[in-house]
């Protein structure tokens, strides 16, 4: 085998794992990751590919007393309001339908299931739900936007840059978890950060270290077969 060859074999090699490893982490280690690190994952993702080159794309990057400050207000908030639907956009269908309800069915009760969390404990469930708000402790959250003029192949664009962090991430050790949850808090995310109202917050991201003995880390969710997803014609 040439050198050449086993170096694009390398690649793939490395590709196919931050993908097949990627998974939303919820419960990450207190241990810091520097700026750098995320300028550089950054960095990579900004070559995600986009429709006549517009990268319709913003971040707003949170550590320390800013990331913590936020969390409180919205966690203040999850509190007095644990129902709030304040997105400005529309992520889930109105009315659910099969597979995608029984996915949907399947991955709550499997985080939950992890945790030894059982149908009715409500107070458990909750508690869960307001992790998100804390970026389950990961010592980096981001804020994703977008500009409120664009359309739907922009969205998609948006989708890509996002995938591109998260396998970025991995390629450094570190994992993730998009959050479309602080979408539900985006009035309370314009009171701690610059966004302007020309801008959409899609989601947040966490970003840091797993914490591999964490059960939720643990568990994984199932995925179709590629012959359910996929006709082949012609072959």
């Amino acid at each position: 085998m040439s050198a050449k060859k086993k170096s694009m074999d390398d690649v793939a090699t490395s590709i196919d794992e931050a993908i097949r490893s990627r998974h939303s982490v919820r419960s990450f280690l207190d241990r810091p990751v520097p700026r750098k690190s995320i300028e550089e994952i950054l960095d990579v993702a900004r070559y995600a590919p986009s429709g006549t080159n517009t990268q319709p794309w913003q971040v707003y990057v949170l550590a320390g007393e800013v990331k913590k400050a936020l969390s409180a207000d919205i966690l203040a908030d999850f509190e007095a309001n644990p129902e709030r639907e304040e997105r400005e956009f529309e992520y889930y269908p109105t009315d659910w339908f099969e597979p995608y309800l029984g996915r949907r069915r399947a991955c709550g009760w499997g985080l939950y299931g992890s945790l030894g969390i059982e149908r009715g404990q409500t107070e458990r469930m909750h508690e869960q739900r307001a992790r998100n708000y804390q970026f389950f402790d990961a010592p980096i959250g981001l804020i994703i936007t977008i500009e409120r003029r664009l359309n739907i192949g922009s969205w998609l664009d948006l989708g890509m840059f996002m995938q591109n962090i998260m396998l970025a991430a991995r390629g450094r050790g570190l994992h993730t978890c998009p959050q479309a949850a602080f979408a539900n808090y985006h009035s309370i995310v314009r009171r701690h950060l610059p966004v302007p109202d020309e801008e959409i917050i899609v989601c947040g991201m966490a970003i840091g270290y797993r914490n591999a003995r964490a059960p939720e880390n643990i568990w994984r969710t199932d995925r179709d077969p590629v012959d359910g997803f996929t006709r082949w014609l012609g072959f």
